[in-house]
C-alpha cells in the first residue's frame, strides 16, 4: 500500500484465492526434501518432481539430481518418481536393478491410476481425455495393456471416435485440464455413447478446478492477469484460458523479472494468480516488482478455502 503522494501510477492488485502449490505438490517435494535428509546427496529424481524451475533448483541447490530416464541413476542411489505419476514398467525396473525408490505420485493421480485398471479388468475400453505427450498421460496409459486405452484431446476427437464396442466404454480425464473443455467433450462423448461409464468421483483434482474458479471470479473485474507458472504446466496455462475467456487479456510468467510492463500499459486493475506447482515466494516476487513501479493496492478475491494434506510414504514420517 502506498500514500497519495506516490509519484508512481495507481495499479490494482486483485489477488486469486486459493493459488499457488497444492497437496500433491507440496507433498513431493517434502518427498525430495526427507529423502536428501534420510539418505544425504545425491538423491536422484525422474523427470521434474513438478513443473517449476524455481522449485527444481532449489531442489537441486539441495542435492537433488534430476534424470529423463531411469538409466540414467547409478547403483546404490534413492531415486523418487515424479508428482505426475509413472507407467508401471517404471518401477517395475527400479526393482529389477534393485534400486530404493519413492514414489511421489499426487494421490489423486494415483486414483485415476486404479479406475484404469479396474476399468479394463471389468472389459471395458476407456476413452482418455488428456494432452498428448503430458507425463500424467503417459504414466496414465501405462497402468494398463497397450490398446486399453484411446486419448480424445479435443471436441472433434470426441466427435470422430469410432470404437469397435461402443456399449463397452468408460472414460478417465488427465486431473489438471480446463474444467469447461472438459465437460465439453464429456457431453459429447456421452451423447454418442450414452451406456459409457464414468469415473467415480471427478477426475479433474480439486485445486486445478478451485484455481480455475477463483481465476472466473477475479478476471471479469481485471483489465489483465498474470499467470504464474512454468510453460509446460498444464495447470498454469488453463488459468490463462480461464481468464481470457472471462474478459481480460492474461500473460504466463515465470517470475517477477519476466513481467513485460509495455503490455501493462493503461492496466488499472490487474489480477493475479499462480499455478499448482508455483510457491507463494514468486507471487511475493512479482508483487514487489509491480510495487517498483505503481502505487500497488492489494486484494484478496478468495473463492475457497483449502485444508487438503495427503500421507507420506512409510520411511518418511517425521518421528
Amino acid at each position: 500500500m502506498t500514500d497519495a503522494a506516490s509519484p508512481y501510477p495507481p495499479l490494482d492488485l486483485l489477488i486469486a484465492a486459493p493459488r499457488g502449490f497444492c497437496a500433491g505438490v507440496d507433498r513431493a517435494i517434502i518427498i525430495v526434501e526427507r529423502a536428501l535428509e534420510k539418505y544425504g546427496p545425491p538423491v536422484y529424481v525422474r523427470h521434474e518432481i513438478v513443473h517449476n524451475k524455481f522449485v527444481v533448483d532449489s531442489l537441486k541447490a539441495k542435492g537433488a539430481v534430476f534424470v529423463e530416464e531411469l538409466d540414467e541413476v547409478p547403483a546404490d542411489v534413492p531415486v523418487v518418481f515424479s508428482a505426475h505419476g509413472v507407467p508401471k514398467s517404471v518401477p517395475a525396473a527400479a526393482e529389477e536393478r534393485g534400486l530404493d525408490y519413492l514414489d511421489a505420485t499426487c494421490p489423486l493421480v494415483s486414483k485415476v491410476h486404479r479406475q484404469a485398471e479396474r476399468q479394463v479388468e471389468a472389459g471395458r475400453h476407456i476413452l482418455f481425455i488428456g494432452h498428448k505427450g503430458h507425463p500424467e498421460v503417459v504414466g496414465t496409459f501405462g497402468q494398463v495393456p497397450d490398446g486399453a486405452m484411446t486419448l480424445i484431446e479435443t471436441e472433434d476427437d470426441a466427435r470422430a471416435i469410432q470404437p469397435a464396442d461402443p456399449a463397452n466404454l468408460g472414460y478417465l480425464t488427465q486431473t489438471t485440464l480446463s474444467v469447461d473443455d472438459t465437460a465439453a467433450i464429456i457431453g459429447i462423448l456421452e451423447a454418442r455413447f450414452p451406456e459409457i461409464i464414468a469415473p467415480k468421483g471427478e477426475d479433474i483434482c480439486y485445486a486445478t478446478s478451485n484455481r480455475q474458479a477463483a481465476v472466473k471470479a477475479m478476471a471479469q473485474d481485471c483489465d489483465a492477469v498474470l499467470v504464474i507458472g512454468a510453460p509446460n504446466s498444464s495447470n498454469s496455462l488453463r488459468l490463462v484460458e480461464c481468464a481470457e475467456r472471462a474478459g481480460a487479456k492474461a500473460q504466463l510468467i515465470q517470475r517477477g523479472a519476466e513481467i513485460d510492463f509495455g503490455w501493462l500499459e493503461g492496466v488499472r486493475t490487474l489480477g493475479i494468480t499462480a499455478g499448482a506447482s508455483a510457491p507463494e515466494v514468486l507471487v511475493r516476487e512479482v508483487v514487489d516488482a509491480l510495487a517498483a513501479r505503481f502505487a500497488v493496492t492489494e486484494r484478496t478475491v478468495e473463492t475457497a478455502r483449502e485444508n487438503i494434506a495427503f500421507k507420506l510414504p512409510k520411511g518418511l514420517e517425521v518421528a
